[in-house]
């Protein structure tokens, strides 16, 4: 897979790692610290390393790229609430990509576009606020600012005027990470890497390793999921207290029985504190506000469904985050035009430990920030000539995936001649169907390397024990499969063909012992028909690392197999 990666999306990857593992370590060590500003000095941190490394690395489109990889690797922090800031990262990518590609790689296109990145984060908040509890949160803010002009008695309208402090001030923020990291890359070009020294590496703090435990994954839950959260915005609406706060509730309670992880944010106090917090001030807003009897209880029930929703989207966001861990969702990127980006993803795993073990700790960056910048961007360059230099792999399982009656076999049996007319030596079996009229009765077994056949399935046949759907198995036609698959001279095959992995090798039958040992077995390339609703489950079943996807639909037979060849071939 590594082969077909571009060069552009390799550097992206290097880029994205980097940024990913400040993110996940610096990021932890100033959050549990409690720093002010702590989102700020992480964004600074990307916007250096993007600037920087442009000084060297000046292809377009890397900025998005390598925001995109490092909000996707974020995952891996230890915060149970990791959408906004992936938001975050690819926005402030994105936003000193479009400066730079208006104004060019000039000192204005850098500030600019590292202002705007920085700015985005103020945004952000704001939106973030107007999301969770939605608008009346902006109008608990101007009345408590108008309560404010009123008690100071000041004659002119303050309430900008926090927001255009803050503007300000993130916009400084902006202009002195853009600075240093023109400074960093200008250093890049003038001084060569060898002439710095290496520093050391002190104890870090590890990044949060993602559980080992198994998750039934389902992407009927991922859709069941989205519609829990847009249904309970509209009876926030439109319905009475009772209706949305009871139905909510039961919500909430769903999601914490199969999301563990979702309720982490709510097991916190500070979440508790805000909670109050926010109700409070909001019945206090609305009874200075307004006039009546009730003002007291509209405010308090404001307030309150004001956290339900807040409540609803930490939860509701998160549960959906742990079903786009689900391996179908990968392997549904994989086989469109967006492949390039789970293939970097996977080499940017790769390389995360050996960036981490090469940020330099707190102290140090404190003392020498430039140098320190230059001593991990210097990394990039150092890690994309390992990647170049590193021998390709080839991938070991080539999965030919479609739905019943698509045309596996047949996509098998003509990339087949090819391999003969490439004097590729190709063994394995294939299934042939067996037909009366327009019915399928039942398959055979064919020996690719001598076209020998054998019943394998039959219909009508008696036998409960050795079935698989409406078919009856075969003994000879099982015994005899096996025995071509493990036969001595299936090892000295360039590649061996397996037809049709199913549900009978997920249940440990058929050519599920054959599979185990071929795919772990050197030198020997694997193709396997599908399908295509099995495909994350057989890869998952066998650990299958390194492979690659052709869907019969998408791709032709002749240019599928000529691939093949020309990897083999290496």
């Amino acid at each position: 897979m590594r082969a077909e990666l571009q060069e552009r999306w390799i550097k992206a990857s290097i880029i994205g790692t980097i940024w990913a593992a400040s993110e996940i370590v610096l990021g932890s060590f100033l959050h549990n610290l409690r720093i002010p500003f702590s989102g700020n000095f992480l964004t600074a941190i990307g916007i250096i390393l993007l600037i920087s490394i442009s000084f060297t690395w000046k292809e377009k489109g890397l900025f998005w790229r390598a925001g995109l990889i490092c909000a996707i690797m974020k995952t891996m922090s230890p915060s149970a609430v990791i959408f906004g800031p992936m938001i975050a990262i690819f926005a402030e990518s994105v936003l000193l990509e479009l400066s730079v590609r208006v104004s060019g790689r000039t000192f204005a296109g850098y500030i600019i576009g590292a202002m705007l990145a920085m700015s985005w984060n103020l945004f952000q908040k704001i939106a973030n606020y107007i999301i969770f509890y939605g608008y009346d949160i902006v109008e608990v803010y101007t009345n408590l600012l108008k309560l404010a002009q009123k008690q100071l008695n000041i004659q002119t309208d303050i309430v900008w005027l926090p927001i255009i402090i803050l503007l300000i001030i993130y916009s400084l923020f902006g202009l002195l990470a853009g600075v240093t990291g023109i400074r960093v890359g200008k250093k890049m070009l003038e001084q060569p890497d060898s002439d710095l020294k290496e520093m050391k590496s002190p104890t870090l703090l590890s990044p949060a390793k993602v559980s080992d435990q198994k998750f039934d994954y389902s992407v009927s839950w991922l859709f069941i999921n989205i519609t829990l959260i847009v249904g309970s915005f509209f009876l926030l609406a439109y319905t009475n207290w009772l209706v949305w706060s009871l139905t909510i509730t039961a919500i909430i309670i769903i999601w914490s029985i199969r999301y563990k992880r979702a309720m982490r944010q709510l097991s916190k106090p500070k979440f508790w504190i805000f909670f109050v917090s926010i109700t409070l001030i909001t019945a206090f807003v609305f009874t200075r506000a307004a006039e009546g009897e009730n003002a007291l209880i509209k405010g308090l029930l404001t307030g309150i469904q004001m956290n339900f929703r807040a409540v609803l989207i930490i939860v509701g966001f998160s549960a959906l985050g742990t079903e786009l861990y689900n391996p179908k969702i990968r392997s549904f990127f994989i086989r469109t035009s967006f492949k390039h980006l789970p293939l970097a993803l996977e080499l940017s795993a790769e390389s995360l430990p050996s960036v981490i073990s090469g940020i330099p700790d707190f102290k140090t960056f404190i003392k020498n920030p430039v140098s320190v910048f230059y001593q991990v961007v210097s990394m990039a360059d150092k890690r994309l000539s390992e990647i170049k230099n590193k021998p390709v792999s080839v991938p070991k399982v080539y999965i030919i995936c479609g739905d019943v009656g698509e045309g596996k076999t047949t996509f098998i049996k003509k990339m087949i001649d090819v391999f003969r007319k490439n004097g590729i030596p190709a063994g394995g079996i294939f299934s042939e169907r067996e037909m009366s009229g327009t019915e399928t009765t039942g398959y055979n077994i064919v020996d690719i390397d001598t076209s020998d056949t054998e019943i394998f399935l039959r219909t009508g046949e008696q036998g409960d024990t050795n079935k698989i759907g409406k078919y009856t198995i075969n003994p000879s036609g099982l015994k005899k499969g096996i025995e071509i698959l493990t036969s001595p001279t299936i090892t000295e095959k360039k590649i061996v063909i397996i037809d049709e992995i199913g549900m009978l090798e997920l249940n440990n039958g058929g050519w599920s012992q054959c599979l185990d040992s071929l795919v772990r077995h050197p030198g020997i390339s694997l193709i396997i028909t599908v399908r295509e609703k099995f495909v994350s489950r057989i890869v998952q079943r066998w650990k299958i690392d390194d492979y690659r996807i052709f869907n019969v639909s998408e791709n032709d037979c002749q240019v599928t197999a000529e691939h093949i060849i020309s990897q083999v071939k290496k």
